[in-house]
């Protein structure tokens, strides 16, 4: 396939990419991404970057092919921390998103391969400014009550997600629903201005058709519409989620009892009656059942025959993972872990003290003990070389000498003791982290006590504590998380961390599809927060997971999405 064979329609950011490819300055799988974001098949995305395309690209539909010896039926088991799905716009963990992403569904889809593509919309087409995003519904989706997916549906999940009251911070302070809110001239009990949506900015055209008025071009509009909170529940919805779980997806959840299990069942009829219709073609499993084990018991349980697959296993579990049979799943993830600092809590206000903190620390040292074999150093600002943007900055350097004079001028020159938060919320590597760290910054005099928290208290506080090692999960592009954590006044923001210098720069990149020119930008945003020292930021982890032999079309997710609709059991 060459431009000339693209239609009239065919945004014209997706011929400015295909030169770009052509000239070297972006890569072909990125253009792919690009492409698909801008409304061009999966498909001939691939055939244009002259890729071999994954057979499921060709299909209209965002799953895997069928497997022509795939088998109906059948219980999956997962082993999986359980948590509670109170509110989805809310959730802030994946494995929130995984307990009802077969029961509620998204606009779009960022399959394994970064790709995204449309779910419950058919299609979208941007602006050639990209401030201006039309959705195409996908006609025929049922909801389990028997009504029909209309756009008038998405309009209210967005005005919901948007309304200041209910603190969606996962949401807002994405990109597309950031550039979908104006400052009311309010202030919040913390001082912060209140952000209310602008009058007409999500409308619905028709009956299939919603568009997205945006007061900035933002490229990754689809990409944020597959984050963990947005997926799209009924219009009667109320919380508890759990209680009343109508959605679009195959599969219902019969049954939740937060750290204990976790049970979903495929639907057959609609709560009148009638039979249900999924939209999204075969779907094997009978039921999917997910069972609490924290990630330090996932494989044990799997060794011990009480679960099908996974949800994760640590590296220092490899060897009894090889030794079982099953299939290994790994992959290259921006999963990391931020040990950070809140800048407006004592000691964290004065930067002497954060920069003598994180001069301390030797993220490469941390890495290679932690995980030897895999995974990439931090930088002390969440963007890694899995992200296309990723911009390398001069080696971080240890300097204790160093330190220990900013110690001393911020007034600690007998010494500082400090307390970190941590929870293990994807395993005991995060306490080791915090344990290394502890034994560097001894040498500065800075004496760290490890406040070990359970996970499910750790999760009601991550953004609470003056100083916490908080996971963030993978996200396909680093301005998408640091649009999320860093932003002057987001939710999200756990720092507190506020710069307008900042937020133009982001801006500034988030708007550019030149890759080449992007990630340029992104060397003054990625040195604006290691200058701040916001936080001691040393690992991207891989994933690993692992399956029993009977599991077959288990999906190996950077983000550690599950979407199960063609696994199926042997």
């Amino acid at each position: 396939m060459t431009p000339k064979n693209l239609g009239a329609r065919t945004h014209p950011k997706v011929r400015e990419a295909y030169d770009l490819v052509k000239r070297g300055h972006m890569d072909r799988r990125e253009f792919v991404r690009v492409a698909a974001l801008l409304g061009l098949s999966a498909s001939a995305a691939y055939a244009l970057a002259g890729l071999p395309s994954p057979a499921w690209a060709h299909s209209h539909l965002p799953f895997p092919r069928d497997d022509p010896n795939a088998k109906a039926g059948g219980i999956l088991r997962v082993g999986m921390e359980v948590q509670k799905a109170y509110d989805p716009a809310k959730f802030n963990w994946s494995e929130m998103g995984n307990q009802t992403r077969h029961v509620i569904e998204y606009l779009a889809m960022t399959g394994p391969d970064n790709v995204t593509r449309p779910m419950l919309a058919v299609g979208w087409e941007a602006s050639d400014d990209l401030k201006v995003w039309t959705f195409k519904i996908r006609q025929g989706v049922m909801w389990h009550n028997g009504e029909e997916l209309v756009a008038d549906h998405i309009v209210w999940n967005v005005q919901r997600w948007l309304d200041p009251a209910l603190g969606a911070g996962g949401i807002v302070g994405l990109s597309t629903f950031a550039a979908m809110r104006e400052d009311t001239g309010k202030r919040d009990d913390k001082g912060n201005p209140v952000m209310a949506a602008i009058d007409g900015v999500i409308e619905a055209v028709d009956r299939y058709t919603v568009r997205f008025n945006l007061k900035k071009p933002v490229l990754s509009v689809p990409e944020d519409c597959y984050n963990y909170p947005t997926a799209i529940v009924h219009p009667t919805f109320k919380a508890p989620f759990s209680d009343n779980p109508i959605g679009t997806g195959a599969f219902t959840m019969t049954e939740l009892k937060v750290g204990e299990r976790c049970l979903l069942k495929r639907v057959e009829k609609t709560t009148d009656g009638k039979a249900f219709k999924y939209w999204g073609g075969k779907v094997y499993l009978d039921e999917i059942h997910y069972f609490n084990f924290d990630d330090d018991g996932q494989l044990t349980a799997l060794a011990a025959g009480d679960v099908d697959a996974i949800y994760e296993f640590g590296i220092d579990q490899m060897e009894l993972a090889k030794s079982l049979p099953g299939q290994i799943v790994a992959a290259k993830t921006a999963q990391t872990l931020a040990c950070r600092m809140q800048v407006d809590r004592k000691p964290f206000d004065d930067i002497r003290v954060r920069r003598a903190i994180v001069m301390s620390c030797d993220n490469t040292a941390i890495k290679a003990l932690v995980y030897p074999d895999g995974g990439s150093v931090g930088e002390n600002h969440l963007v890694g070389d899995m992200h296309p943007e990723y911009f390398k900055l001069p080696p971080l350097k240890r300097d204790v000498a160093g330190a220990k004079k900013l110690l001393g001028e911020a007034g600690y020159s007998d010494g500082l003791e400090l307390t970190i938060d941590v929870g293990n919320t994807n395993g005991p590597w995060q306490q080791t982290v915090c344990e290394m760290m502890r034994d560097q910054l001894k040498e500065a005099g800075i004496k760290l006590d490890i406040n070990v928290i359970p996970a499910s208290e750790f999760w009601e506080i991550w953004d609470k504590t003056a100083f916490g090692a908080v996971a963030w999960t993978h996200r396909p592009l680093g301005t998408m998380v640091l649009s999320l954590a860093y932003r002057t006044g987001l939710p999200w923001n756990e720092t507190h961390f506020a710069s307008p210098e900042f937020d133009a720069a982001l801006d500034d990149a988030e708007a550019t599809l030149d890759v080449a020119q992007r990630r340029a930008k992104m060397e003054k945003v990625e040195k604006i927060l290691q200058d701040n020292a916001l936080m001691v930021q040393a690992i991207f982890r891989p994933v690993y997971t692992m399956t029993t032999e009977k599991v077959h079309g288990y999906p190996a997710h950077p983000a550690q999405y599950h979407q199960f609709n063609k696994v199926w059991m042997s």
